[in-house]
């Protein structure tokens, strides 16, 4: 994919300033250790692919994904030995406002069921030989030391944003450190490739403003049902987002100030993540709509992060497709999911490793003894 150069400077100077004073330098080192990928490594990727014994572009989107992670990581022979998905988890206040089906009580106990492995994400990450890492970055509810729960707190859940801004700027710039630092952590650790996954009732909402706010689309072009509102429940959440979107007032031009205003712990800390993740040169698969937004947050503090990206699959909540549009991602799987956890990028990222298995594994014409097509045949 070609990076988007000419848009990091102005996007920088956007924001520059803007931060606050520990947050300022923290951002800036990070924005200057993510460069856009080397192209010429996608040349030497393609001479390896064309010599495999098949007709030439004949596996599609796994040549795709191969000739990507040679570039992103640096590596003309990699490998994905070693993957973690994380699941971020956090509580909005915005729930209050009656914009889910469900009460933000079950963001809890979907933390539990995650820590027991009984969960979607633990299933399809088990198939997948991907680790699951649950992240409580910002549910209301006191955990304790609980076994297997990484605990990085930023918020108590987030505040209404209905009333008032979802968060600080401080705590946004907070939970997208903490994402960066994760990426940072399991890179020393050898990871090789990281999945985004989410949860947490309400955050379809948020993500609907972001991507309104983001990509310049009315608030009912981009809201969907979540976890399933009736007709009248989804009239009440986009009028919700709309007078969040009219009281706040986020900078379209400041992504911070969009995470913060009208944001989530959970979409900061996956933001952050795909920084952290674009800083190390580690391939990082986006799940779907609560992990784009997540992704568009990134983007927008510094679009050469799109290099490192991979869209998991088409989600049912329409306000993605706008999102994906902006960065120009494509997405791996279209499977009508809707379940978020990182589902999607468990499933995606075994894609991945399949077109990376091809283009290691897979004899050449020379190797084999076959003979290649005739020039001009």
């Amino acid at each position: 994919m070609n990076s988007v150069k000419g848009d990091i400077n102005d996007i920088k100077k956007r924001t520059a300033g803007k931060e606050t004073a520990s947050g300022a330098q923290a951002f800036s080192d990070i924005r200057s250790r993510i460069q856009p990928v080397q192209s010429s490594l996608y040349d030497v990727a393609q001479k390896r692919l064309d010599s495999l014994t098949k007709p030439l572009g004949s596996l599609g989107r796994l040549e795709e994904f191969a000739r990507r992670i040679v570039a992103i990581t640096g590596d003309t022979m990699p490998m994905l030995d070693k993957k973690v998905i994380f699941t971020f988890a956090g509580d909005h206040g915005v729930t209050a406002d009656g914009v889910s089906a469900f009460p933000k009580e079950v963001t809890p106990q979907m933390v539990f069921n995650f820590l027991r492995g009984g969960a979607g994400i633990n299933v399809l990450a088990r198939h997948a030989g991907a680790e699951v890492v649950v992240v409580d970055i910002g549910v209301d509810h006191d955990f304790g030391d609980t076994p297997g729960l990484m605990s990085r707190k930023v918020v108590h859940g987030t505040k209404n944003m209905r009333i008032g801004p979802a968060m600080t700027r401080a705590e946004a710039e907070q939970c997208l450190q903490v994402g960066i630092d994760l990426a940072r952590e399991y890179a020393k650790k050898g990871y090789r490739i990281f999945g985004t996954g989410d949860m947490g009732i309400g955050n379809t909402t948020p993500s609907s403003a972001i991507a309104s706010v983001l990509t310049s689309t009315p608030v009912k072009n981009v809201t969907g049902r979540g976890t399933g509102i009736d007709d009248a429940g989804l009239q009440r959440k986009i009028a919700v987002i709309e007078e969040s979107i009219a009281l706040n007032r986020p900078d379209s031009k400041d992504p911070i100030d969009v995470l913060a205003k009208v944001g989530g712990a959970e979409i900061g800390g996956i933001a952050g993540l795909i920084l952290g993740a674009a800083a190390e040169r580690i391939p990082v698969i986006i799940d779907g709509f609560i992990s784009t937004a997540g992704a568009m947050i990134a983007y927008e503090i510094e679009p050469a992060t799109v290099d490192y990206m991979f869209s998991a699959h088409f989600s049912v909540e329409q306000g993605q497709r706008a999102m994906l549009g902006k960065m120009g991602l494509v997405p791996i799987l279209d499977f009508s999911l809707r379940l978020g956890e990182g589902t999607g990028a468990a499933l995606a990222m075994q894609m991945i490793e399949a077109g990376v298995k091809i283009y290691r594994e897979m004899a050449t014409f020379g190797e084999a003894g076959v003979s290649e097509k005739e020039a001009g045949s």
